[in-house]
């Protein structure tokens, strides 16, 4: 059984990678801010939020390519209020960011489906709580110099594996949650299905 991984996140690309996962990437092409505004217009939770745009990119490419299992993927960042944040659009943004996290505790929501056939065969969503010490504004400073335009893509403005490990006091859960996708559930299922070897 043939694996696609509805996503050109790199991140997601790098964690399978790493593990040794047959895939191939195709890109979901759904327009996920249409998706994403209409579904927090609908009060939706931010748990719900990434399955369900992680649900919307599997099923898009499953319907395309039926005879694969298709894993699409998606990470929320959900404040300790309950604001949601995306990717910064600019440096200044950035910080604005980085000011709201400080000294804050937020989750970030990684979900995985799967789907076959054009349907939802499989489904895990998986929490982290991280712990944002109070930042200086020289520490911000410094940290976009560093860090600026590379986390342009990236939500909570951090990389973990690099110089955004500094962020932080405390994290709770997966490290591979935190990269944006439950990756050992994951590897469960795929060993069930046949892809991995059990």
């Amino acid at each position: 059984m043939n694996l696609i991984l509805a996503s050109q996140s790199a991140s997601r690309r790098v964690m399978l990678d790493a593990a040794q996962v047959p895939y191939e990437a195709v890109t979901a092409q759904v327009d996920e801010a249409s998706a994403k505004e209409s579904l927090i217009a609908g009060g939706i939770s931010a748990r719900d939020l990434s399955d369900a745009l992680a649900e919307l990119k599997a099923l898009k490419v499953s319907r395309m390519v039926p005879g694969a299992l298709v894993l699409g993927g998606d990470s929320i960042v959900a404040l300790d209020d309950g604001t949601l944040l995306d990717k910064p659009v600019s440096r200044d943004d950035a910080a604005e960011h980085l000011r709201a996290m400080s000294g804050r505790q937020h989750d970030i929501y990684s979900a995985a489906v799967v789907a076959e056939g054009g349907r939802a065969v499989w489904r895990h969503v998986d929490r982290a709580r991280l712990f944002v010490r109070p930042l200086s504004e020289e520490f911000i400073a410094r940290y976009l110099d560093w860090e600026w335009p590379a986390i342009a893509g990236c939500v909570g403005c951090f990389r973990i594996e690099g110089p955004g490990v500094q962020l932080f006091s405390r994290i709770e859960g997966s490290q591979f949650t935190i990269l944006g996708m439950p990756l050992l559930p994951i590897l469960d299922y795929l060993r069930v299905r046949g892809v991995l070897t059990s």
